[in-house]
């Protein structure tokens, strides 16, 4: 776990994740501003597509085999990250939120070192990322922590691919 001025990071505890104020919530914020970010804002999360709706209703079964971690202050989950299980050596850093109320405090850096210092652990050599381009403040933040810009794995237009050996 790594203490952020007073969030501690680390791996999901056990509890419910979709209990109140718990990564649930955090999915849904997340999901929510990136369908507004994209021009098709939704009212609230019955609106998501289904894919990103199951990672919010039930995150323990959309996440099964990866990790979830959480930036905790107090009782409360201010930002979430998952890792995704490790295949043919390298695994996907994905969901990075941070509650706007919390932001500026290092809680995003926070939960991707944990990530990176995850990785490191699961044996992974390669952690890669896809972001949307809009998020300049995002990739300055990856920028910063060694993440370089990859050719794309991905087709989605303003899709920006990031990798970094661990």
């Amino acid at each position: 776990m790594t203490d952020q001025r007073g969030v501690v990071v680390g791996h999901w505890p056990g509890q419910d994740p979709s209990a109140e104020g718990g990564p649930a919530e955090l999915l849904a914020a997340y999901h929510l501003q990136t369908q507004a970010e994209k021009g098709e804002a939704v009212t609230d999360v019955d609106g998501l597509p289904d894919r990103y709706r199951a990672e919010v209703l039930d995150p323990q079964t959309a996440f099964v085999d990866d990790v979830v971690l959480v930036a905790l202050s107090g009782d409360t989950a201010v930002g979430c990250l998952v890792v995704t299980a490790p295949v043919s050596g390298q695994c996907e850093v994905k969901r990075l939120w941070t509650d706007p109320s919390f932001r500026g405090r290092g809680i995003a850096s926070g939960l991707v070192s944990a990530a990176l210092a995850h990785a490191v652990e699961s044996g992974v050599g390669m952690v890669r990322l896809s972001v949307w381009a809009w998020r300049a403040d995002v990739i300055g933040l990856y920028e910063r922590i060694g993440f370089t810009v990859s050719d794309s794995w991905d087709e989605r237009a303003q899709l920006v691919c990031m990798q970094r050996a661990v």
